[in-house]
């Protein structure tokens, strides 16, 4: 069995006492399995991306370790997995900051209009906790310094801004635009400029004294999506705080064996309270997704602990089914279609149209896109002319006599009349998802909807 051992470094405090609440009935553990899972699923399918990007030396996004950059001069292709449905509408910059011993300093150049460019941090619970970029912190250069939940320092001159995460690692999905194959070389330029650098570099003193390190479990997906998920929120929660809202919650999740850095081993359970367990995290699991499969848009799914509301569980989880690190919906929207006007998943060997009608087009202040994506993987599709998106910045996209705009959505090639306007989608099902970068007020209200799609005869 793959071992879920505790960190080499310790919790903060004491460990929660699970054994002086009393057993769970099988009732009580399929209850607090499901609720456990719901919690635990967005920071698990992050977990997976950072043990992936900063551990495992084999896979083709490792980034190289904590407090580093790597960035991709070229917009996503299916060769890209790092993360379920990416964008191709900006080359991606990676880092993840390890801030348990100082924090670090993101510098930041001057970025001249009209490029597009944004820096989304996330905590370890995916949550959306900083943002710096053209809409968030202007066009200015800028120089922010990040620091964990137990950092207790003074902020030095020259500083623009800080931010406090609520976990000891963070990351960030960087986004910045590219305008075509020749504008590679000045991208390239501009992300050179983007630096971290720890705080005690910064001022010029001595470092601190290196954090302990960490022995991260080796990512296996069925156990995660199992009962093993548990194994893995142990390994987490020693750099996760617990949040005074959420004791309660972490207290109940005691009595199935959570807990920082607590060994777990399902053969330790009695057999009835294992099959509990397991029920309740395949009810999660299940309710999970008919949840997601049914959703339009991405309201509500992305953001800081407070923008997603009372119901924060369930809104991250299906943001993190859905695609996870997604942007808040001040910086970007997203809205997806997944089924049919018959109800059914859309299926690449049937004849699609998405059209916007005169004067319909995405409200947006920069830019905006349709992206294809396999089911049930969520990457992109590869296809003959090498188009995984289209839209306001597709070279040759033609309108209609009216100001419309219809766009193709299909396996085969629609002809030389209609190819301008097509999307390739495979011979099987698929979903797509519309981003609005810069979103409008009438896409945020509601007023402004992605039009429903047809099928063409």
């Amino acid at each position: 069995m793959l071992a879920l051992m505790a960190v080499t470094s310790a919790a903060p405090g004491p460990a929660l006492a699970a054994s002086v609440a009393p057993a769970p009935t099988p009732a009580e553990a399929k209850a607090i399995a499901a609720e456990a899972w719901l919690y635990a699923y967005a920071p698990l399918q992050g977990y997976q991306t950072l043990w992936n990007q900063t551990q495992n030396k084999t896979f083709p996004g490792y980034v190289g370790g904590f407090n580093r950059f790597r960035h991709y001069s070229r917009s996503a292709t299916p060769a890209d997995t790092d993360i379920v449905t990416p964008n191709n509408d900006t080359p991606y910059s990676w880092a993840w900051l390890d801030l348990r011993a100082e924090p670090i300093v993101l510098k930041l150049p001057a970025v001249p209009a009209p490029r597009y460019y944004v820096n989304q941090w996330f905590d370890l619970y995916t949550h959306n906790f900083a943002y710096t970029g053209v809409r968030a912190t202007g066009r200015g250069a800028g120089t922010y310094l990040f620091a964990g939940p137990r950092w207790q320092g003074s902020v030095p001159k020259g500083i623009t801004k800080v931010f406090r995460a609520e976990t000891d690692f963070v990351g960030t999905l960087t986004r910045t635009q590219l305008n075509g194959p020749g504008d590679i070389p000045a991208l390239q330029a501009l992300q050179a400029k983007y630096q971290l650098i720890p705080l005690s570099s910064f001022e010029g003193t001595k470092p601190p004294k290196p954090a302990p390190p960490v022995n991260w479990p080796a990512w296996d997906p069925a156990k995660a999506e199992g009962i093993g998920f548990i194994g893995y929120l142990n390994a987490l929660l020693p750099f996760m705080p617990t949040v005074p809202s959420e004791q309660g919650m972490m207290n109940r999740f005691a009595r199935i064996g959570i807990g920082p850095g607590r060994p777990f081993d399902p053969k330790q359970l009695t057999p009835a309270t294992r099959s509990a367990i397991e029920a309740g995290v395949a009810a999660a699991a299940a309710n999970l997704r008919t949840k997601a499969l049914a959703q339009s848009s991405s309201k509500g799914f992305f953001g800081t602990r407070e923008e997603l509301g009372s119901d924060y569980l369930t809104y991250r989880a299906m943001g993190a089914m859905l695609g996870i690190y997604g942007n808040s919906s001040s910086e970007a929207f997203y809205a997806t279609q997944q089924k049919g006007p018959d109800g059914k998943v859309l299926d690449g060997r049937r004849q699609w149209v998405l059209r916007f009608p005169a004067g319909q087009l995405p409200p947006v202040s920069e830019f905006w896109s349709i992206t294809m994506y396999s089911l049930p993987q969520r990457l992109l599709v590869a296809n003959p002319i090498n188009r995984y998106s289209i839209g306001d910045r597709t070279e040759g996209l033609k309108l209609g006599a009216d100001g419309s705009l219809e766009i193709y959505l299909q396996h085969e090639n629609p002809g030389p009349a209609k190819v301008s306007n097509w999307l390739p989608a495979p011979a099987g099902p698929f979903f797509f998802v519309g981003r609005l970068y810069g979103p409008g007020p009438s896409a945020l209200s509601g007023q402004w909807q992605l039009p429903a799609l047809q099928e063409r005869p």
